[in-house]
């Protein structure tokens, strides 16, 4: 009896030490922040070849051309009216007046490469009670101008322009009788202008140019005798010819940037020196500015001026200056 007890307590005593150890064996072990290396299995390891079947995709065509031209048309319109009653007491005369402005331009670009054509049409005319018409404005103006580029800023060019008159201008007085009166003094083509040139552009930005002609021909026309009117020299023409022509340098310089929000400035300077004056004493001088406010959508105001110095019209400096509210369209919008 006593032996078969002795057997039981060492059977279990056997059995809890085995117990023991397996529960010590499956403790989880915390290796956060242990270096453990595994060791590369020394054993060779063959790796098969790897088969690439090449797959047919379809070239995919896009159908795109790319335009090499870019236009923009301002449009603008300008109408001022005043109308008082017989009795009315302030003072002040009916008038209207009428202003039209169209600018055109078109840009073509490729590589070295552009044309630039450039179209400004004006015209304005007021008509005061018991005063004849009076024009406000009137110009057309046509620049052309293709160009080669040979550096960064530095361009060949040649160019190609015309100026004139859409309507008669006249020279105002009043005879003995206090009855205003006009005579002709220019109309279409009287004068007109068509310049040619050739030379070097600097242009280190978009919105800023200066064109150094150093081969350039004006022909200055009066096609209309009666404009002369009793003079011998008129625009520089002689009374019975109908042209004249001049070889000279000339600089052109263009500024057009928006300079504050909704406002752009565009200005012109045009110098021109005749080679036959050696001494310098006709130089021509016009400088073009335009000031131009966009309201909202479809209303602008508009400050534009023009200051000439030519001795063929007049020996003193002429100017002119307008001020103008009305509708203004760009097109692409």
């Amino acid at each position: 009896m006593k032996n078969c007890l002795a057997a039981i307590i060492l059977i279990l005593s056997f059995c809890s030490t085995k117990l023991y150890a397996q529960e010590i064996d499956t403790i989880p072990v915390n290796t956060k922040g242990m270096n453990i290396k595994l060791k590369r299995s020394p054993l060779p390891s063959r790796q098969g070849p790897l088969n690439f079947e090449p797959v047919k995709i379809k070239p995919l065509v896009v159908n795109a051309k790319v335009n090499y031209w870019k236009t923009r048309t301002n449009i603008g319109i300008n109408i001022n009216q005043a109308q008082f009653s017989d009795n009315w007491k302030g003072g002040g005369t009916n008038s209207i007046a009428v202003g039209g402005l169209l600018n055109y331009r078109a840009e073509y670009n490729k590589n070295s490469y552009s044309y630039v054509s450039e179209l400004i049409l004006q015209y304005g005319k007021v008509k005061n009670k018991d005063q004849l018409q009076k024009k406000t404005n009137d110009r057309i103006f046509w620049d052309n101008k293709a160009s080669f580029q040979l550096s960064k800023s530095w361009f060949f060019f040649g160019s190609v322009s015309f100026e004139s008159q859409f309507d008669n201008g006249y020279r105002y007085f009043r005879n003995n009788n206090q009855e205003e009166q006009q005579v002709l003094i220019s109309r279409f083509m009287a004068p007109g202008y068509l310049t040619e040139s050739i030379g070097f552009e600097y242009k280190p930005v978009n919105y800023f140019s200066t064109r150094i002609g150093t081969g350039t021909a004006r022909q200055t026309f009066v096609l209309d005798s009666t404009v002369y009117d009793g003079k011998k020299n008129v625009y520089g023409v002689d009374k019975g010819k109908r042209f004249r022509n001049e070889l000279a340098f000339q600089v052109v310089s263009a500024f057009d940037k928006d300079i504050f929000k909704n406002t752009n400035l565009k200005a012109r300077y045009n110098m021109f020196i005749p080679y036959e004056d050696i001494s310098f004493s006709r130089i021509d001088h016009r400088l073009d500015v335009a000031l131009t406010a966009k309201i909202n959508k479809f209303m602008n105001t508009s400050l534009t001026g023009v200051i000439l110095f030519d001795k063929d019209t007049d020996p003193k400096v002429q100017a002119n200056q307008t001020l103008a509210l009305g509708f203004g369209f760009t097109f692409p919008r």
